[in-house]
């Protein structure tokens, strides 16, 4: 996290430990916030990598899974960027913020990814950076969401998935009640104290909780090369083009839709003790190998802890899966359900 941008936070009560805001005071009670009130929320696990040059669409096309080359100016695409196996090694969220492109990830990856994606480029007229210093990200969630984005001037995109551009970044609206704001570190500090007077200030914990509800993994160190983009419901999420060609994984991908070799899928699971990502699943009736992992969790309002998890489907069915360890936890799963977008 910009270490200027902790201070900021810092002043506004926020409690920060290892770049990680846990709170602003009371983490149950913005917990509790997030289901009913306008929340926002500094969103300090999640960078951005900036692609720019005149060959950036050909190179990201021919890099991930989402179809590039038709993402619109004013629109955002979820992605992955595969390894040669097809397990992915990074989400990614993609935008554009005039001729550049925004690859949004998990903060714990973006100093490896940026490095391995620039060893991609070869004489590609490309240019790969790491803007961290530069732009924050901070997230507002809520029924008046959309009226505290009027309030404090800035541009309302009118549907899921949709940008605006403004001078010091753009609002990227993920679904009907949240938004991403990308700003620059100089306007950071006075939007966020306009932002913090509308809407009620929440760690991130929070957000990731509100993630898991909306169904959207988040590939993290932890999880790196675990799943294949369709585990994770990224077909449903218009993270893959079916109609492009070669990628990193291409025809692993290409080959398990098409074969419907998808043993593994996205659940959505609670337990009453903690869950975090990269922990395992197990069933009593194989107890030697794990037939899931977690793929995101996070604290739930109503007490426990709630979580994305993908797990083998011929496990799901006897309702006996335990957390961590053969005879750890129980772990209750229910479905996900998304509307699929078929780039």
């Amino acid at each position: 996290m910009n270490s200027i941008w902790q201070d900021i936070l810092g002043s506004s009560g926020a409690h920060i430990e290892n770049g990680l805001l846990n709170d602003f005071g009371d983490a149950a009670t913005e917990l509790a916030a997030a289901a009913t009130t306008t929340i926002v929320a500094p969103l300090a696990h999640l960078g951005v990598i900036r692609v720019s040059g005149p060959e950036a669409t050909t190179f990201l096309h021919h890099q991930l899974t989402s179809d590039v080359k038709h993402l619109a100016s004013d629109a955002a695409q979820y992605s992955a960027w595969c390894s040669a196996k097809g397990r992915m090694l990074a989400s990614f969220l993609i935008f554009r913020v005039g001729p550049d492109y925004q690859l949004q990830l998990s903060a714990d990856l973006l100093p490896a990814i940026h490095k391995r994606l620039q060893m991609f480029v070869l004489r590609s007229k490309v240019s790969i950076v790491d803007p961290s210093g530069d732009c924050v990200l901070i997230g507002i969630a809520g029924p008046q969401a959309e009226a505290v984005l009027q309030t404090v001037l800035l541009p309302v995109p009118a549907s899921p998935l949709n940008t605006a551009v403004f001078a010091a970044g753009a609002v990227i609206r993920l679904d009907g009640h949240r938004f991403e704001i990308l700003v620059h570190c100089d306007t950071a500090p006075t939007l966020w104290q306009e932002l913090r007077t509308q809407a009620r200030p929440v760690g991130t914990a929070v957000w990731q909780w509100l993630d898991i509800q909306a169904g959207v993994p988040l590939i993290s160190e932890r999880t790196r090369e675990e799943f294949v983009p369709q585990m994770a419901n990224f077909e449903q999420l218009g993270a893959i083009s079916f109609h492009k060609g070669c990628y990193p994984g291409q025809e692993i991908v290409a080959r398990t839709q098409y074969l419907g070799k998808v043993k593994r899928h996205l659940y959505r699971a609670h337990s009453t003790t903690p869950m975090a990502a990269g922990d395992a699943i197990f069933s009593p009736s194989s107890p030697q190998h794990h037939c899931g992992m977690i793929a995101n969790a996070a604290p739930a309002p109503s007490g426990g802890y709630d979580a994305l998890a993908i797990v083998q489907e011929n496990f799901v069915g006897a309702g006996n899966l335990e957390l961590g360890a053969p005879g750890g936890p129980r772990l209750d799963l229910q479905p996900v359900h998304r509307a699929i977008t078929t780039p």
